[in-house]
């Protein structure tokens, strides 16, 4: 099969060549949850302890996705106010459910279209999005739009190439079995996962005191069913990749990888995840 004919079979969520953005199927609140958003909450909270904030500041929180990071400004922050959007509906329900807090107000809506007038907030932040937008740079200025003199921008992605080990893991077994998957392995297709290119897209916009952060957070497994499940759920483009395959092929994935993970004696598998942060000033 073609490389344009496998991304047919997937139901038009990728494209062959570049970032695919709001191609990739982020929809499913619940399955995001297993797959990479019991990750992303430690992760969140590692970004705030970082950015070591001032109380009382007003946050725009840039493709919320379930919540992680707006939960984690809330409880370590200590926010005025906080806007959490998303363009996903699911997304944003589901948050709405699980940050249940008087000072954060949700949207749907994009990058393209952020809530807020210019000037309207102090600290505007995205979590793990600037890689699933068609256009960071552009993104990035309606970020900068946003902000009050002198505010902050700050993003962070995870490391797809070699940093997010059990996704790494997925992506080498799955391009042993089939060359094709090498077009959707987001270690290739995401050239922002790496600290240089973040550190350009910012210094890029304008903004100045750029400052690039390593963050990384374990990710254990309770068994190897706890590594596999969330792979068969369909939210994000792994899983909907292996959605893509048949039962024969999807059950050599699934062996390959049970092979080359290393599970300790309670049968759990320990492995880490790593994330690379930026911060900016306006001007």
């Amino acid at each position: 099969m073609s490389a344009r004919r496998l991304a047919g079979a997937l139901g038009g969520l990728f494209e062959v060549e570049g970032v695919s953005g709001p191609n990739d199927k982020w929809t499913a609140g619940d399955a995001y949850e297993n797959y990479m958003g019991r990750w992303s909450r430690p992760l969140a909270r590692a970004f705030i302890s970082w950015l070591a904030p001032l109380p009382g500041a007003q946050w725009l929180d840039v493709g919320c996705g379930t919540g992680a990071l707006t939960r984690a400004i809330c409880e370590l922050a200590g926010p005025a106010t906080v806007v959490a959007c998303d363009p996903s509906c699911s997304f944003v329900d589901h948050a709405r459910k699980t940050v249940p807090d008087d000072r954060v107000s949700f949207v749907v809506t994009g990058a393209e279209d952020l809530p807020g007038g210019a000037g309207a907030f102090d600290r505007v932040v995205s979590g793990l999005v600037l890689n699933f937008v068609a256009d960071p740079a552009r993104a990035i200025g309606f970020m900068i739009e946003r902000l009050r003199r002198g505010g902050m921008v700050a993003a962070y992605v995870w490391d797809y190439s070699d940093g997010l080990e059990f996704l790494r893991c997925f992506w080498d077994e799955a391009v042993a079995l089939d060359p094709l998957a090498t077009h959707f392995d987001e270690g290739l297709r995401f050239p922002l996962c790496r600290p240089g290119a973040l550190n350009s897209l910012f210094v890029g916009a304008g903004l100045r005191q750029v400052v690039n952060h390593v963050l990384e957070v374990p990710t254990r497994f309770q068994d190897f069913q706890d590594f596999w499940t969330p792979f068969l759920r369909g939210t994000g483009p792994a899983p909907s990749y292996a959605a893509s395959l048949s039962q024969a092929r999807r059950d050599l994935l699934r062996e390959r990888l049970y092979r080359r993970l290393k599970v300790e004696g309670d049968g759990s598998i320990n492995l880490r995840a790593r994330a690379w942060a930026v911060s900016g000033m306006s001007k």
